[in-house]
């Protein structure tokens, strides 16, 4: 008979000796996803035991209510009376903690469900916590929690520095495999930190081959567009859309699933999509044309025309290529009607969307040249090769 593992996350293994909290004045950042294995959430689980000095909470806001690129504001949370501080504000200075938010404390907590992807900011708003906790002399505890992706593939380019924003602010691939932790002591590595006062609560049973089915828990949204796993497994390649004028879906049920814009060819674009993906050697997903109806962001209100994506096998999917492709095939069907994103984005405004996202100038550049593109799709494998490598000494789950 197989044996049933039983996966506790950071904050369970935090709660099962949450004395050690009992005196401390301690921030604490997390959001709606910070669940502990009864379902309880963070800032109320650890608050029976010492109420927090003050909550921190990243983009989307404390409660994830806020859609992307939504300023979330300081608050009072109506539970606990603590005070919520916003790290996603109206300006990029907003990111990261004002000193005065640690007087008088000792110690951060962090406890963030990511997702696996370098877009996905939580890992910056860790990092830069808790980089501004160990300045103001408190002890850092991240409370860890598996990648919903599992922990082994690694797939895109190394993001060039000079493209680093709020989306890509670390020297790591789309799909870098790992988990929170895991990036936060991989940066601490990077920049020198001592990690005496920088403590990891592991994740107990996770193992790198794990993705989040193994985990057996409910899956809790940890962003308002992340609504599913499925949507978690396409979003490394299919948040390139979002530097589009090409909906991805936000504003319905699946976000990052339905891409499309009003008036296109829905057929031609199923088919062109799977030419595409046949010719790469992709797998994982079926495509289907599909008509949406985004409620808010892009196209809101209009019918959209275009695909809808199924994952059909999960393990067999390589959605950083995926992405690329698939954005390839709406280019190559909607010529003219297909553009860039011309508004800011988190933040930037004189670097078009793509290359934050690309992490690199140089997939755009080389759309009008073929051989420059896939020169630079086979130079992923140097990059890919290279992180495994640096990420080696920072891998808590062998």
């Amino acid at each position: 008979m197989k044996r049933t593992v039983v996966i506790r996350s950071g904050l369970d293994r935090l709660l099962d000796d949450a004395g050690c909290l009992k005196g401390r004045r301690y921030v604490l950042l997390c959001h709606q996803a910070s669940l502990s294995r009864d379902g309880v959430h963070a800032h109320l689980a650890l608050g029976a035991v010492e109420r927090p000095v003050a909550l921190l909470g990243p983009e989307h806001g404390f409660y994830g209510v806020e859609q992307d690129m939504i300023a979330a504001h300081d608050e009072r949370d109506p539970w606990t009376g603590c005070p919520v501080v916003s790290l996603y504000g109206d300006e990029a200075a907003s990111l990261r903690p004002r000193p005065s938010v640690f007087e008088g404390c000792d110690l951060l907590v962090i406890d963030l469900q990511d997702v696996g992807a370098r877009y996905y900011t939580f890992a910056a708003t860790a990092v830069w916590a808790a980089e501004a906790a160990l300045a103001a002399d408190c002890e850092v505890w991240i409370l860890d929690r598996p990648n919903p992706l599992g922990g082994r593939e690694v797939e895109g380019n190394l993001l060039d520095l000079d493209f680093a924003s709020f989306v890509g602010a670390f020297r790591v691939p789309q799909r870098h495999g790992l988990t929170l932790a895991e990036i936060v002591l991989l940066e601490a590595r990077r920049r020198g930190w001592s990690t005496t006062s920088l403590a990891v609560f592991e994740v107990e049973g996770w193992r790198r081959e794990r993705t989040w089915r193994d985990t057996g828990w409910p899956w809790a949204a940890p962003s308002p567009n992340v609504p599913t796993p499925d949507a978690a497994a396409v979003y490394p390649g299919l948040c390139l859309l979002e530097a589009t004028t090409v909906s991805e879906g936000r504003g319905t049920t699946r976000p990052f699933q339905l891409l499309g814009l009003p008036g296109a060819d829905a057929p031609a674009l199923a088919g062109r999509c799977r030419e595409r993906l046949g010719a790469a050697g992709l797998g994982g997903v079926s495509v289907v044309p599909a008509m949406f109806r985004p409620q808010f962001q892009k196209h809101a209100g209009r019918v959209c025309s275009g695909v809808e994506l199924r994952v059909v096998d999960r393990e067999a999917l390589e959605p950083v290529r995926l992405g690329f492709e698939l954005l390839l095939a709406f280019r190559d069907v909607l010529g003219t009607a297909f553009d860039w994103r011309a508004e800011p984005y988190e933040f930037v405004s004189d670097t078009p969307a793509v290359d934050l996202l690309a992490g690199t100038d140089r997939f755009r550049l080389g759309l009008e040249a073929p051989d420059a593109l896939e020169r630079w799709f086979a130079s992923w494998r140097e990059d890919e090769d290279e992180f495994r490598a640096e990420r080696e000494p920072v891998l808590l789950y062998s």
